[in-house]
């Protein structure tokens, strides 16, 4: 009985890893050519095989285990390639004379079958689209209202298409590609009234739904989006487009999104990664703090995995640097001293607004910002409630001096640090300039790296 069930066993075991990948390829204009099985992740391409082709440009790419469902290339060079889909069904046959999408042919797996039989639906309806769009060069008032007509069917057969591929085939990959695509309207009868008839209450009721409704067809916690290149632009539409652009509005959506997808480590490495890099480059005032968050929640804590040494000891700098110059925190104190041996503190400053700037005169931007905030900013708003506390990061006293003659900055406080014992460039993220600070009346800071423009704006608000 033993022997028996030991014999069951090894049967099974053979089966579950002869299972495998077997594409057989008819190309035969690339005849004698070599070809690369390759795959879509997260924005990039992967090859995963290669294959020399025979005289006929028939040749089977195949291996032992089942490769990831997503979205595939055939690829020769750089203008020949073309896509198709892998699901389940992972052994069949390939047939392109052309490399051009509509002559693919596909037998002896569903899912790859109907999603060429999409793309052509596909391209037929853009090519629709684009005949239309011609007609409104020329048409009249009338035509146009009639051409607007018929490109509105468009959308809905386009959706119906998705939708009927959804029913017929459920809980393939197939249908969860295409059925990403669907962004769900407002159905704009079941509001109140006086909503449907307010064009802001209307507009703000579609944002909401939007933010509500944007990941209904787009599951992100299914590994297989990693392999197409829908997940990437999805997610960045979201984060940047979708949520209200602040680090408040952002910081609770983005750590939920991470959280739901940390039973899968290859989604949860991507999107944690991505956050962490969108958020230091985001140029949305106070985004950085969503950085400081991320990287001491998954990185300095150990949880992400991946990061190398090299990558850990930056965010451990960047970390450094940001976390005391946050929006919404008190400035560090800082006692500098100025070109007459004076020395001044920071905090003391008694003042509704403290602008920080620090700056060094052969920066190409400082030279022209400098002056601008003193004669644009500081002068005129001087007498409301203003002051600046003006930092000359370099240890050159006479380039200082020459510089503030120059421009005759010498109203507001000129200070420096020629021993660096503050750390003022640490406390304030003086690794480039000129580094912006405003601060209220109780140093916290409410507003940093503006444009002069900004500026005016923002103190004009508080000051005038």
């Amino acid at each position: 009985m033993k022997k028996y069930i030991s014999l069951i066993l090894i049967f099974i075991s053979n089966v579950a890893f002869s299972q495998g990948y077997k594409i057989n390829l008819n190309l035969e204009s690339a005849a004698n050519k070599q070809v690369f099985l390759a795959h879509h992740f997260v924005g990039n391409i992967f090859v995963d095989d290669t294959l020399q082709l025979n005289a006929n440009g028939s040749g089977t790419i195949s291996g032992d285990t089942l490769l990831p469902q997503g979205l595939y290339k055939i690829y020769m060079d750089d203008k020949t390639h073309f896509d198709f889909l892998l699901g389940a069904d992972q052994e069949f046959t390939i047939t392109n004379k052309t490399f051009i999408s509509k002559d693919i042919q596909a037998d002896g797996a569903t899912e790859t079958e109907e999603f060429i039989t999409y793309i052509e639906f596909l391209n037929n309806i853009k090519k629709e689209a684009a005949e239309i769009n011609s007609k409104f060069k020329t048409a009249t008032d009338t035509e146009k209202e009639n051409l607007q007509g018929e490109l509105s069917k468009l959308t809905p057969q386009l959706n119906n298409y998705w939708k009927n591929i959804n029913k017929k085939y459920p809980n393939t990959f197939l249908a969860a590609f295409l059925m990403s695509n669907y962004v769900p309207e407002l159905d704009q009868s079941t509001l109140a009234l006086e909503i449907q008839q307010n064009d802001s209450l209307l507009l703000m009721a579609k944002y909401y739904y939007q933010q509500k409704h944007y990941w209904d067809y787009l599951d992100y916690t299914n590994e297989r989006f990693l392999y197409t290149p829908l997940l990437k632009p999805k997610l960045e539409t979201w984060f940047t487009k979708v949520l209200y652009q602040n680090y408040d509005s952002v910081r609770q959506p983005v750590f939920e999104f991470i959280e739901s997808v940390k039973p899968n480590k290859r989604i949860f490495q991507f999107v944690t990664s991505w956050f962490l890099n969108s958020s230091i480059n985001s140029k949305i005032m106070g985004m950085d703090a969503l950085f400081v968050d991320l990287a001491k929640t998954y990185y300095l804590s150990g949880e992400a995995f991946w990061a190398t040494e090299k990558s850990m000891k930056l965010i451990r700098e960047n970390v450094m640097f940001m976390e005391r110059g946050l929006i919404g925190e008190t400035a560090a104190d800082l006692t500098l001293e100025s070109v007459d041996g004076e020395f001044f503190n920071l905090h003391q400053i008694d003042k509704k607004l403290t602008v920080v700037i620090i700056y060094e005169p052969n920066c190409s931007h400082c030279k022209i910002f400098t002056p601008q905030l003193y004669n644009d900013i500081y002068l005129k708003y001087k007498d409301k409630g203003l002051e600046t506390f003006a930092i000359y990061s370099m240890d050159n006293k006479e380039e200082w001096v020459d510089f503030l003659e120059k421009h005759k900055m010498w109203d507001w406080i000129n200070v420096w640090d020629k021993e660096h014992v503050s750390r003022f460039k640490i406390s304030y993220d003086a690794r480039k300039t000129p580094r912006i600070f405003i601060l209220d009346e109780n140093k916290k800071i409410i507003a940093k790296d503006l444009s002069i423009e900004q500026l005016d704006f923002v103190i004009g608000e508080k000051l005038n």
